[in-house]
């Protein structure tokens, strides 16, 4: 693809229709407003893939309590959905070391809180699964980057599976997140096999049964 650099990223309707787009690549959903500047990697990852010409929207603290119309308004993407809860883990965003609620939220318009769901990553990914069981869903972020595995979860008290199986998520993309997201973007849009894109670093997955043994080394 070649389209030309420059748009900002719609998070409407109207701004899909003002750009004369009939389809969307990518839509990109993040616990956090969505400020375009390399700080925040929704910003850094949509501005990536459309250097490489994908069509790109964002829909930034999606409202994930009423008919969930945020999450529909967009419809059905090309390629994939991809997902984070912000710059930070949302309960820690959420609550202090003590365990207590905070009264406010840095990444969210005038401070307010409440603007994202505990466990965000894993509310919007059962969210989007329910809605386009068919549509593939990528997360990424902090939240699922230090998730990615079975953990301790502080909040619970308790050790958690890896958050691809609680959410449902078909990939995880942890660490900077750049190359492997371009390769990925790629290798969906091109239909590789599954083993394929289980070979491109950084990209977890979840595989129910035995996994074989390694071959020995010779």
């Amino acid at each position: 693809m070649s389209e030309a650099s420059s748009y900002m990223f719609p998070t409407s309707v109207k701004e899909v229709e003002a750009l004369g787009w009939d389809f969307i690549d990518v839509i990109l959903f993040s616990g956090d407003a969505f400020i375009d500047h390399p700080s925040f990697g929704t910003a850094v990852i949509a501005r990536w893939l459309q250097k490489w010409g994908y069509r790109v929207a964002v829909v930034p603290q999606p409202n994930w309590r009423d008919d969930l119309r945020d999450f529909r308004k967009l419809g059905r993407p090309r390629l994939y959905f991809g997902l984070n809860s912000g710059a930070m883990d949302s309960m820690v965003n959420h609550y202090t070391a003590s365990k207590r609620l905070r009264h406010d939220d840095a990444y969210t318009p005038d401070g307010k809180a409440g603007a994202r769901p505990d466990y965000a990553v894993t509310v919007y990914t059962k969210i989007l699964k329910e809605l386009y069981p068919d549509i593939p869903v990528v997360i990424g972020g902090i939240e699922a980057s230090l998730r990615r595995l079975t953990h301790y979860d502080y909040w619970k008290d308790c050790l958690m599976p890896s958050v691809l199986v609680t959410s449902g998520a078909d990939y995880l993309c942890y660490g900077m997140g750049e190359r492997p997201m371009l390769e990925l973007t790629k290798g969906i849009e091109k239909g590789w096999p599954r083993h394929k894109m289980r070979q491109i670093p950084q990209i977890a997955f979840y595989v129910d049964g035995k996994v074989p043994d390694a071959p020995s080394a010779v």
